[in-house]
C-alpha cells in the first residue's frame, strides 16, 4: 500500500494532474472575484447604495484621476487609495467603469487644450506643489480632482477638499473617508435626468445684488435655480425641491407664511439663514458704536411651531475672525492693526452627524443663537456651535469698537458650544392647525390645492446668521468667495499658471452640504457617516523597545529561514539514508 503510494507520488501523471489543477484554480479566480474587509471600519466596502448605482450603470463611466505626477507622499498615498476604491467600483460593474491616472499638462482628446485649464474652469482648485529632487527643487502644478464622465455628462470631484500642499496624515483619513460619498453624489447626478429645484426667495428685503453672486454661482450648475417672489406668487411650485431664505430684512405677512408653511405640509423643504437683529458692520463705518435691536420679522411664531426659536441676542467668541482697528497715528495719516473681533465667530461643525462631517471652521457675523423646543415627532440635529470660550449677549445691545482697546475678559467668555444653526426632520405640524380662515383655504383652491394640517416627512435648516452665505464686494475685485473677510481676503489669494485664485471656504461647502442633504436621497447621505481611523504608534514606547523590535523584524525573519533549512536537511538527510539502508 505504501509502496503503491509512493508510486503515484512518482509518477508523472501526478504532477500533470496538480498544475491542471492549479490553472483551473486561478481561471476560476479570475472569472469569480471575491474579497474579505477584515478592518474595523469597513475601508473596502461599499454601501448598499453606491453598489446598486454602480451596478445600474447601462454605459461606460470614464474616470479621469488628476494624480499622476511625482507627489510628496501624502499625495502618493491619495492617489493609491483612489486606485483601491475604483477596483472596488469595477468588482461591481467591470465592464462599464473604466478609470485613468492624468496629468493636468495632459492635452484633452480633440481640444489641444490642457486638462488644467478646463479643471479651473470647473471650480478646482490648484495647488502649487515643490518637490525635492537631487538637481533641487521643482515646481509643480497639481489638482487633486477626478473627473466622471457618463452619456455626454461630465462632472467633478474633490478627492482632497484643502489647497496646502503639506497634505497631513488625518487629512488624507479625511479625504480617504469622504470618497464613497464625493464619487457617489456626483455619480447620482450624471445618473438622474432631473435636476432638483432651488428657489430664492425675494420679497422681503433678501439681497439680490452682487452679495448673492457667490450663492447664484455655487448652486446654479447642480440646481435649477431661479428667484421666487414670495409677495406676488400665489403659491410655491411644486417642482421647487428647496426654498432659500437668506437675510430678509421686512416683516413678513401672515399671507407669505400661509404660502411657506403650505409649502412645507405638500413636503417642501425650507433653507433659512436669518438675521433676527438688526446689526450691520456698515454702521460702524461711520459710529463708534451702534445699536443691536429686533427687526420683527414676525417669523418667530411660524418657527416656534416647527420646534426651533431665534433667540435675539448676539454671540460673542473668543475664536473669531480679524477687521482693522486704528491703535495709533494721527486723523490723517491713523495707524491701523487688524485685532479680533469677537462678532465675527468662526463657527465649529457639531460632531456626529453626517451633514458637516470633516468640514472646516465657518465664518459668521453678529450671530444669534438658537434653541430647540419641544415638538414631538420632529428630531433635531444643532449643525454648528461656538468654541469653549463664548458667550451670549441680550438685547438690546451697544455693539462699540472701543471694546477692542483692552483685551476681553477670559471670564465672560465661559460657555461652550453655543447653537447657531439646525436641522430639523419629521412630520411637522401646520402654523395654522385648527385655525385656517376660509379665506386662506379660498385661496389655497385658486391654485388647485387643498389645506393640510399635517406635512408629509421633511426637512429644513434654520441658521441664525443671514451673512454666513453672502459675499463682500470690493470695488475693483467684485464679488468674493462667499465667507471671506474682505480686509484679510489677500492673505488667502494664490498664484498659479492657470491664474490667481481663492483657497475654498469652509462657509460655501456649508451651502453645499446643506443644499445637497435636503435634496438628495437619504442613503447617499449616510455614506458620508465612514469614518477611517487614525491608529498613530505609540512613540515613547518604540524609543524605549527600538532594539526589541529592530531585532523582531530584521534579526528573527533571517533566523527563521535558516532555521527552516536545516530542519528541511535534516528531514531529507534521514529520508534519503533509510533508502539507501
Amino acid at each position: 500500500m505504501k509502496k503503491g503510494f509512493e508510486k503515484i507520488l512518482g509518477s508523472k501523471f501526478w504532477w500533470l494532474a496538480l498544475l491542471a489543477a492549479l490553472v483551473l484554480i486561478n481561471y476560476i479566480g479570475t472569472m469569480f472575484h471575491y474579497r474579505i474587509d477584515l478592518t474595523q471600519e469597513k475601508r473596502y466596502t461599499l454601501s448598499k447604495t453606491s453598489s446598486d448605482l454602480i451596478k445600474k450603470l447601462d454605459d461606460d463611466l470614464e474616470v479621469n484621476i488628476f494624480l499622476k505626477g511625482e507627489f510628496p507622499s501624502g499625495f502618493r498615498k491619495l492617489a493609491n487609495s483612489t486606485a483601491e476604491f475604483m477596483d472596488l467600483l469595477k468588482d461591481r460593474n467591470g465592464s462599464k467603469v473604466h478609470y485613468h491616472f492624468v496629468s493636468p499638462q495632459d492635452e484633452m482628446p480633440g481640444t489641444g487644450k490642457a486638462w488644467g485649464d478646463t479643471l479651473v474652469g470647473m471650480g478646482a482648485v490648484p495647488i502649487n506643489l515643490t518637490v525635492q529632487k537631487k538637481a533641487g527643487e521643482s515646481s509643480n502644478i497639481i489638482f487633486p480632482v477626478a473627473t466622471l464622465e457618463y452619456k455626454g455628462k461630465i462632472v467633478l470631484v474633490n478627492l482632497y477638499p484643502g489647497a496646502n500642499g503639506r497634505i497631513s496624515q488625518e487629512e488624507i483619513n479625511n479625504a480617504e473617508a469622504l470618497m464613497e460619498y464625493q464619487f457617489v453624489k456626483a455619480l447620482d447626478k450624471l445618473t438622474n435626468d432631473r435636476k432638483p429645484g432651488i428657489g430664492y426667495a425675494v420679497g422681503n428685503g433678501e439681497p439680490v445684488d452682487g452679495r448673492a453672486m457667490d450663492i447664484v454661482q455655487t448652486l446654479q450648475n447642480d440646481y435649477k435655480f431661479a428667484m421666487f417672489n414670495l409677495q406676488t406668487q400665489p403659491a410655491i411650485p411644486a417642482d421647487m425641491d428647496v426654498l432659500m431664505i437668506v437675510k430678509p430684512t421686512l416683516q413678513f405677512t401672515e399671507a407669505e407664511k400661509f404660502k411657506l408653511d403650505q409649502f412645507v405640509m405638500n413636503g417642501g423643504k425650507l433653507l433659512c439663514f436669518i438675521d433676527n437683529l438688526i446689526a450691520e458692520q456698515d454702521s460702524l463705518a461711520f459710529n463708534k458704536e451702534t445699536i443691536a435691536y429686533d427687526r420683527n420679522l414676525n417669523l418667530t411664531d411660524i418657527f416656534f411651531r416647527y420646534g426651533v426659536r431665534i433667540n435675539p441676542d448676539l454671540v460673542m467668541d473668543l475664536q473669531c475672525d480679524m477687521i482693522p482697528f486704528v491703535v495709533g497715528g494721527t486723523a490723517d495719516n491713523p495707524q491701523l492693526d487688524f485685532l479680533h473681533w469677537n462678532y465675527y465667530p468662526l463657527l465649529i461643525p457639531t460632531a456626529g452627524n453626517v451633514l458637516n462631517r470633516n468640514m472646516g471652521y465657518v465664518s459668521g457675523r453678529f450671530v444669534n443663537s438658537v434653541d430647540s423646543i419641544q415638538e414631538p415627532g420632529i428630531k433635531k440635529t444643532f449643525l454648528l456651535g461656538t468654541s469653549a470660550h463664548s458667550r451670549i449677549i441680550s438685547t438690546p445691545a451697544i455693539i462699540s469698537l472701543n471694546e477692542n482697546k483692552d483685551l476681553p475678559e477670559d471670564e465672560k467668555f465661559k460657555k461652550n458650544d453655543i447653537p447657531v444653526a439646525m436641522l430639523l426632520e419629521g412630520e411637522f405640524n401646520s402654523f395654522y392647525k385648527n385655525r385656517v380662515t376660509a379665506a386662506q383655504q379660498d385661496t389655497l383652491k385658486l391654485t388647485g390645492a387643498l389645506y393640510k394640517p399635517v406635512s408629509v416627512p421633511t426637512k429644513m435648516i434654520v441658521v441664525a446668521d443671514g451673512d454666513m452665505v453672502l459675499n463682500d464686494v470690493m470695488p475693483q475685485e467684485g464679488p468674493l468667495p462667499m465667507g471671506w473677510n474682505k480686509y484679510t481676503y489677500r492673505e488667502y489669494q494664490q498664484q498659479s499658471e492657470y491664474g490667481k485664485y481663492f483657497v475654498p471656504a469652509a462657509n460655501r461647502e456649508f451651502l453645499l452640504n446643506c443644499a445637497e442633504y435636503l435634496v438628495n436621497n437619504p442613503a447617499i447621505a449616510e455614506t458620508r457617516n465612514k469614518e477611517i481611523i487614525l491608529r498613530l504608534l505609540d512613540s515613547p514606547k518604540i524609543t524605549k523597545n527600538k532594539t526589541q523590535w529592530q531585532l523582531i523584524n530584521i534579526a528573527l525573519p533571517v533566523i527563521l529561514i535558516l532555521l527552516a533549512g536545516l530542519a528541511y536537511q535534516q528531514i531529507r538527510k534521514k529520508k534519503y539514508t533509510r533508502t539507501n539502508s
